[in-house]
């Protein structure tokens, strides 16, 4: 048997689960900067939004720019229920349902080290996936993937399950004060 070195140790990879929640700007942010660091280490990326879909954002653009190490899947029919919102609430579910299916498929196949689910959260809150699925996700994911789920209000079992998990805590934000989101940095 081939004996370990400390430094081999330190080095063994745990695929942790990273939960990005709260009210605040950055979540998906955050995680889009974890992807640019794992690109930058040669790691594969796959990226699932369950919400986004119906208006372009900056985001799509930049992560084809990281090249074929970046898997990036726009799933979502927009924002389920504001203003403008044309799709119904079963065809948000559909969709959402679609990512899942995805999102399962992408994290089995063993082939990525850096899985995130963007604002599969707001999915759950909105009754769009459902709890045993985000969890069977968290459950059976391979052990050396890290797994990044973003979006506010994350369910307290998924809290329970993570590693790491940080809250955005909005302090002041530029459209509460009637500024537009602007290109490049909020959108």
């Amino acid at each position: 048997m081939e004996k370990i070195s400390p430094q081999q140790e330190r080095r063994k990879v745990t695929g942790l689960i990273v939960v990005l929640t709260g009210d605040g700007k950055g979540k998906t942010t955050s995680a889009l900067g974890m992807t640019v660091r794992a690109a930058g280490h040669g790691m594969r990326v796959c990226i699932v939004h369950f919400m986004k879909g119906s208006l372009h954002a900056g985001e799509f653009d930049g992560i084809k720019l990281l090249g074929p190490k970046v898997e990036n899947y726009v799933m979502g029919k927009g924002f389920c229920g504001i203003p403008g919102d044309k799709s119904s609430p079963e065809e948000h579910r559909e969709s959402a349902q679609e990512a899942i299916r995805l999102a399962r498929d992408k994290l089995a196949s063993g082939a990525f080290d850096l899985m995130i689910l963007d604002e599969v959260n707001v999915a759950l809150r909105l009754n769009l996936v459902d709890l045993p699925q985000v969890l069977d996700l968290i459950d059976k994911k391979p052990p050396s993937t890290h797994l990044v789920l973003t979006g506010r209000d994350a369910h307290s079992d998924v809290i329970a399950r993570a590693h790491t998990v940080t809250e955005m805590r909005e302090i002041k934000h530029a459209y509460v004060q009637k500024i537009e989101p602007q290109k490049g940095v909020d959108y």
